[in-house]
């Protein structure tokens, strides 16, 4: 019996390894590296030991130091979780030479399944259908396109798509380079790259004792950089021919290896339907919570029984129940190309409701550094029928409060939502395809709504207007029949906003028409028109976080005067104060002509109206300005444009020798 499991990993696996080893009185260690000292994993864990540095070369993927940990920390086990060095043999047969249980397939599986290229041939000789692989050195431009993958590892690193024979040394290399750097072996092969394919795999749990469990489908199809981002079980939309076929093929591969425990077989399904043996995963897989909530079961403590010598608990798997699916939420930016992003999270907050599930290895507080995997939570709901959990999912997401980094949230909510994915059309070429209108331009009312709210919640907060008389509702003008204004920017859009509103003696009054019911520094709610709206307000600094029933969106405040020096385009006519434009000059348009020192534009403020002279005779080249319109200091209102004969002229008088008279 195990009492005491090392996990030698971190973040959200590390955490829920932890969860299941409470359920089972198991005590547990960490291992952390320094940039993870005040980790989830860590803080959850019984106890810890640091493994010195910060890249994974000096810390996770250390199995001698991690051995040494187990040691130290009185460990009688050590489960590898997933990545890092959970396919590696070499540390699987380290743990066993130090007298632990390893929870994880026998040494053997590992290193006839940790090389790709290997496993294909093995496959092969089992029957098990797969794509021939293709000699590099000799590929023509028949063989075309190919896919490079690394041979000792997944999850996207090394793996590359080659459309061009010219380029193909060149992505050789740079698979190779990334492959070891991730799994510390370089070597790369070449297969087939198959377009608008479908990525769909089998679970598997086997014993010591001869007994094997294929538990169902999963589709991966969603991807970016050919890595996962929502799965689904059962994989939908295949006969029963399809599936009994797969699950046969996802059996012998675990018999041909004599393997043990839980492990994944993963399979490409072509166009015409056709399965194609891609890899074993001789591990837990990241998306393995579906398969556990469609069958009612836990992979880890199962993991665990087998590791303790147990057989599974019955010939045959438990019978399937409803439809999981999972959204894998990631700090990084869909709209730059997918890029990381790193910083403090602030709050990470997902709807406890019926059928939800949440996997994190952070909590609200925590900071997203540079050296590991983007991904901050994997939230899965499970449901009796695929469009119930479907819905569910989507919703969660949406409701959910995420306040930091950009992340990936709004892309997983419209992806759930699309027309293709709600009617089960998955390939992997999903997000080539749609990512354009699955990462549209923000909504411009709803931004607007976001930044009054803001607004209004700001002024909540500092509101100190003790007893009777007009309300100086955060006023930061002593009239208050001025406009009370407050300047956002939308992140990571950059789209600039303008809230406004009013103080009366009844409260605020935005100049957009909405009836404000209520405004507290961290919650506004809004009429408009019929219905009414609730905002969460949360500011962090000069960053407000507004979240919506449909959305959220982040602000920056921005200064309350724009400095008039910031605008540099020539000839710009600026506000010189906050207040109303009242007229323009009679037959102003862009494109007319003005003399310079021509009154344009009445600006009135402080009850006195102001005119806005021409700085210069030229061609009115832009106009902002319009009667009503609310304007705060530094405000472009107009810009006239010099003739380039004049330009030219006066740089040319600047540039002449002075009249020595002048100077007498």
């Amino acid at each position: 019996m195990i009492s005491t499991l090392l996990v030698a990993n971190r973040g959200e696996i590390a955490c829920r390894i932890f969860r299941t080893c409470r359920a089972l009185g198991i005590a547990t260690v960490a291992v952390y590296s320094d940039a993870d000292a005040d980790a989830l994993h860590v803080r959850e864990a019984d106890s810890a030991v640091r493994l010195p540095g910060a890249a994974p070369s000096d810390t996770y993927l250390r199995g001698d130091l991690v051995v040494s940990a187990a040691l130290a920390a009185g460990a009688d086990a050590v489960h590898p979780g997933y990545g890092f060095l959970s396919e590696n043999a070499g540390f699987a047969q380290a743990v066993q030479d130090a007298g632990l249980v390893w929870v994880g397939p026998p040494v053997k599986a590992i290193e006839l399944m940790a090389s790709k290229t290997r496993a294909k041939s093995l496959m092969a000789a089992a029957g098990v259908p797969l794509l021939a692989p293709v000699d590099t050195a000799n590929a023509t431009v028949d063989d075309l396109p190919l896919l490079l993958k690394a041979a000792a590892g997944g999850g996207g690193r090394g793996m590359r798509i080659v459309r061009e024979l010219s380029s193909l040394p060149g992505e050789t290399t740079a698979a190779s380079a990334e492959a070891a750097a991730a799994f510390g072996d370089g070597e790369v092969f070449a297969e087939p790259y198959v377009e608008r394919g479908r990525h769909v795999e089998v679970q598997v749990v086997a014993d010591e004792h001869g007994g094997v469990w294929a538990l169902g489908t999963r589709d991966c199809s969603l991807q970016r950089r050919h890595q996962k981002v929502v799965e689904e079980a059962p994989a939908p939309g295949l006969d029963d021919a399809l599936r009994a076929r797969l699950h046969e093929a996802a059996v012998a591969a675990a018999r041909a290896v004599g393997y043990r425990g839980a492990g994944t077989v993963e399979f490409l399904l072509a166009a015409d339907g056709r399965p194609y043996f891609l890899e074993m995963n001789t591990r837990l897989q990241v998306e393995h919570p579906v398969t556990e909530a469609v069958f009612g079961i836990d992979l880890v403590a199962l993991q665990l029984r087998v590791a303790e010598g147990e057989p599974l608990p019955t010939a045959e798997p438990p019978e399937p129940r409803g439809h999981a699916v999972e959204a894998r939420l990631y700090a990084e930016d869909p709209t730059r190309d997918w890029q990381p992003q790193t910083g403090a999270l602030l709050a990470l907050e997902v709807p406890d409701e019926p059928g939800l599930r949440l996997d994190t290895g952070y909590t609200g507080g925590d900071t997203i550094g540079v050296h590991y995997d983007p991904m901050l939570a994997k939230v899965i709901a499970h449901a009796p029928t695929r469009a119930e959990a479907v819905r569910l999912l989507a919703r969660a997401l949406e409701r959910a409060r995420v306040h930091g980094p950009v992340t990936n949230r709004d892309l997983l909510v419209r992806s759930l939502r699309h027309p293709d994915f709600r009617a089960a059309r998955l390939d992997t070429g999903f997000y080539d395809r749609h990512l354009d209108t699955l990462t549209p331009a923000p909504d411009g009312a709803e931004l607007r709504l976001a930044a009054l709210a803001a607004a209004l919640a700001d002024a909540a907060g500092r509101h100190h207007g003790p007893g009777p008389g007009p309300t100086r509702f955060g006023a930061w003008r002593n009239i208050p029949s001025q406009p009370q204004v407050k300047r956002y920017r939308a992140e990571p859009a950059g789209t600039e906003l303008r809230a406004a509103y009013r103080t009366t003696r009844t409260g605020p009054v935005p100049e957009t028409g909405e009836r404000v019911v209520t405004a507290r520094p961290d919650h506004v709610t809004l009429e408009t028109g019929p219905l009414t709206r609730h905002f969460a307000v949360a500011v962090h600094g000069d960053t407000t976080y507004v979240d919506t029933a449909t959305g959220s969106y982040t602000l920056t405040a921005l200064p309350r005067f724009t400095d008039p020096t910031d605008r540099t385009e020539p000839g710009s006519l600026l506000a010189p104060m906050p207040g109303t434009v009242v007229r323009v000059a009679d037959g102003l348009a862009t494109g007319a002509t003005v003399e310079a020192g021509a009154p344009l534009i009445w600006l009135e403020a402080m009850k006195m109206e102001h005119r806005i002279l021409a700085p210069a005779s030229g061609i009115l080249t832009a106009l902002h300005a319009a009667p009503g319109l609310q304007v705060e200091v530094g405000t472009l209102l107009a810009v006239v444009t010099e003739p380039a004969d004049a330009v030219t002229d006066a740089a040319e008088r600047a540039t002449e020798p002075a009249d020595p008279e002048e100077n007498a």
